[in-house]
């Protein structure tokens, strides 16, 4: 079979990128761009800056891109494209791009789900294997999709409010935590212990999870202990919270996986770079003989590497988009 190169770009936040992946598992240039430090200023990402960056981005990011892997656009055989969920205006502007290529090369469109793309950046580490349970936290999404094969999604669970890694942003900013707030409160979390009395989050028999709870939790203690002029040990506070976190998404996943009897899983998503998750994870899988797998940390953030990746068996399913393809700020995984 011959090789199938992808120019995949992802613009669904504030990161401009584009990648070039070979058959969904080689990644032959990747280039990222990232606005966090102009964000920082306002403590979060704001959305008319980013799309207006995006456009000053997006041409130096495509020729960069395209020199590093030392190709043409003649060496090209399909254009992939995150085209939702995200921010609107972020959106478009990467579409736009991937529309005007795939327009002026005659190359194949491919629309991509932005969390499909997280859960296949551990495909640029080890050939998926099925069926899987994936888990997926990052600051918009917390999900737990099965797959029986490559590019089927079976959404079994998800958060009913905050997801995980919006959870992690307010709780730095209650501490007084800079952004970007979650692998801020990672590291603090790494140097205190766990002495503060919070809840587990919707600690139930489903599959979903539910964090605005533990998030207002965190924020009452804070507010109490300071009325009662009571310090407040931000890295415990941080420790105690994190513990939460992951208790529930580790007991909620393993007995997912028990109930679907699936041996490999995967994480996905900007939280799974947070290291105590990671060591827990892997500690909880070793003992129930499963097999866990990892996104390179570079891999964990925004970027369009997994794009590529995804995008090669979005295509392989026949996936194929039209030009009038239009972007999604909300969009249910399939």
């Amino acid at each position: 079979m011959k090789d199938m190169n992808i120019l995949a770009i992802e613009s669904s936040c504030d990161e401009t990128s584009m990648a070039i992946i070979r058959n969904g598992t080689d990644n032959l240039g990747t280039v990222v761009l990232s606005q966090m430090d102009t964000h920082a200023t306002f403590g979060g990402v704001v959305p008319e800056i980013a799309s207006r960056m995006h456009v000053e981005n997006i041409t130096m990011v495509l020729e960069e891109t395209l020199n590093k892997a030392h190709m043409t656009l003649d060496d090209i055989d399909a254009i992939a494209i995150t085209y939702g969920p995200g921010l609107i205006g972020s959106l478009l502007i990467g579409l736009q791009a991937a529309k005007t290529l795939a327009f002026i090369t005659g190359k194949p469109l491919i629309p991509v789900h932005h969390i499909a793309g997280h859960i296949y950046a551990n495909n640029l580490v080890k050939r998926l294997e099925f069926p899987l349970m994936a888990l997926v936290v990052s600051g918009g999404h917390t999900e737990l999709v099965y797959m029986k094969e490559d590019y089927s999604f079976e959404k079994i669970g998800g958060t009913l409010d905050d997801a995980v890694g919006e959870a992690y942003d307010k709780v730095a900013r209650v501490l007084g935590i800079p952004y970007p707030g979650g692998p801020n409160v990672d590291k603090l979390a790494s140097a205190g212990k766990d002495t503060y009395n919070l809840p587990l989050p919707l600690d139930d028999d489903s599959f979903n999870f539910s964090f605005s709870g533990l998030k207002s939790a965190v924020i009452n203690l804070k507010h109490n202990l300071n009325q009662k002029g009571i310090e407040v040990i931000p890295e415990n506070l941080a420790a105690s919270f994190q513990n939460r976190v992951t208790e529930i998404l580790i007991k909620k996943t393993i007995r997912a996986m028990h109930k679907y009897h699936v041996k490999k899983l995967i994480i996905a998503g900007g939280v799974s770079a947070n290291k105590t998750l990671r060591d827990r994870l892997s500690s909880v899988c070793e003992e129930n003989g499963f097999e866990l797998i990892t996104p390179e940390l570079k891999y964990c953030t925004d970027n369009a590497a997994m794009i590529g990746a995804a995008g090669y068996y979005a295509y392989q399913k026949g996936r194929i988009a039209s030009l009038d393809l239009n972007a999604k700020a909300t969009d249910t995984l399939q």
